[in-house]
């Protein structure tokens, strides 16, 4: 997957104290390789670190499977996940080893209490230390059958710390990094900081992208709101940053980029969900004002990472729009029967094609043997509509609707709207049928919602409850979790 060397003497992993080669980053993941025996599953908790990142090189390299895990994901949800997938080795930062091999004794004893594990067992050896990491070898190899194209797992948006996960081949990592770096024209002179979490696929794909091309990454897990995430930015000449639709909105509440020059910006990307139309025109004529490339993405963990995107110099003209399918790819707009939609403006489910598309899904450990189950097509259960032009514009999710006394509303068209009409960003809406909820984080909006739900929405008062939530749940790449609302 990664030919480092030919990149030798090319900063790779530029930290904010030191800048690492491609020479050392293929020396360290080969160090990290040659710990680990053979073809097996390796939990790899991640970090935006040079640790983490050599770890990922290192199965990716040697066709260790790793399964991607928040570095800081809470040690029972860990607790379950290893009971599913008992993998072999784990690639873990230091400051998580009591959750795995000990705890510090409660009486008084020099002796460590074990950490009870889910599978009863505690025996896990240290076999490799370095950089702030530590690699640990379980003494009960990977029961499990693995498929042979089988190449990483990584968990479906929203479902971080589930143990159903999704199967990611050879081929899927590599179609789709080739796809993005040709669209995104990503040369070797690119630095794209580490604005997202890399078990996260959009982030991953960042990673995967720059690394293949032979740019560089800035290393960073300060938050994008920070003052020092952009001074950092700008101290290490970064080129790229990418983005969800949150960071996208507080970017644009905190007027973050308005009030800071950033001379070596040249590309901004966002993905992870749909932008509301009003920010995406405030984007992208910032972007046309600065000289900037604006690119709106469309994507899934299950097509690996991209499908779609908008081409920079349509980003005013289409606001609104997540563009055009990948190179490599194919989009289709189904009706209700299954019939493929030929018209403009028709809304249908839309349809991927590509070699992108991933394998399926595993949620215990026997699944990991399973062979191809999507063939190339993925449904995505998002509802979209094609212009004149040819270009997509998602409306909805197929199941992110509710009845209403037999009438369907939207929920991220109704979410939206709220957003518009309040002036916030804390804004979900949930519900089932015959009950929807919206919920806010700002008890003196409580009287406006209620009051546009019922008002210029329709809705009838029994129908509907407005909640106030400390905070709107979110994942670690800035999803909203409605499972949780």
């Amino acid at each position: 997957m990664f030919d480092l060397m030919q990149y030798a003497a090319s900063p790779a992993l530029i930290e904010e104290e030191r800048i690492r080669t491609y020479e050392e980053l293929h020396n360290e993941s080969e160090r990290i390789a040659a710990a680990i025996d053979g073809r097996t599953i390796c939990f790899l908790l991640t970090s935006n670190t040079f640790a983490s990142i050599a770890g990922y090189v290192a199965c990716l390299n040697h066709r260790v499977v790793p399964v991607m895990i928040d570095g800081a994901q809470h040690a029972d949800l860990l607790r379950e996940m290893l009971a599913a997938y008992r993998p072999s080795f784990l690639w873990i930062p230091e400051g998580r080893l009591a959750d795995f091999v000990g705890k510090t004794p409660t009486d008084g004893s020099d002796t460590p209490e074990k950490a009870p594990l889910a599978d009863g067992t505690t025996d896990y050896t240290a076999v490799y230390q370095s950089n702030g990491y530590i690699l640990l070898k379980s003494a009960f190899p990977c029961p499990f059958a693995l498929y042979d194209e089988l190449a990483l797992l990584i968990t479906t948006s929203g479902s971080t710390g589930s143990p159903k996960l999704v199967r990611q081949s050879y081929k899927n990592l590599l179609s789709n990094t080739e796809s993005t770096i040709e669209y995104l024209h990503i040369t070797e002179d690119e630095r794209a900081i580490t604005s997202l979490p890399m078990n996260y696929v959009y982030g991953l794909s960042v990673i995967n992208t720059h690394l293949c091309a032979g740019a560089a990454l800035v290393l960073t897990q300060l938050n994008a709101y920070s003052p020092k995430f952009w001074k950092l930015f700008n101290e290490k000449g970064a080129t790229s940053f990418a983005g969800v639709p949150f960071m996208y909105e507080m970017l644009m509440k905190l007027r973050v980029l308005r009030t800071r020059q950033l001379p070596t910006l040249r590309t901004m990307t966002q993905a992870g969900g749909k932008l509301s139309p009003e920010l995406h025109e405030k984007f992208a004529e910032y972007a046309a004002e600065h000289h900037v490339n604006f690119v709106v993405m469309y994507g899934a963990s299950e097509a690996t990472a991209r499908m779609g995107y908008l081409p920079p110099e349509m980003a005013v003209e289409k606001k609104g729009s997540m563009g055009i399918v990948i190179p490599g790819g194919r989009f289709e707009l189904l009706d209700a029967d299954g019939q493929v939609i030929e018209g403009a403006d028709e809304v249908g489910e839309l349809v991927y094609y590509g070699d992108n598309v991933t394998l399926g899904y595993a949620e215990k450990g026997g699944d990991l043997a399973l062979g191809d189950e999507n063939h190339g097509r993925l449904a995505t259960g998002d509802m979209a509509k094609r212009d004149a032009d040819g270009y997509y514009y998602i409306v909805g999710r197929k199941k992110r609707f509710v009845k209403l006394l037999g009438r369907r509303l939207n929920l991220d068209e109704l979410e939206r709207n709220l957003k518009a009409e309040l002036g916030t960003i804390d804004v979900a809406c949930a519900g089932k049928d015959d009950l929807l909820k919206v919920c806010l984080t700002n008890e003196a909006l409580k009287e406006a919602a209620t009051e546009y739900v019922f008002g210029k929405v329709g809705v009838s008062r029994g129908l509907f409850q407005v909640e106030i939530l400390p905070e709107i749940p979110k994942n670690a790449s800035g999803k909203t979790l409605y499972s949780q609302l």
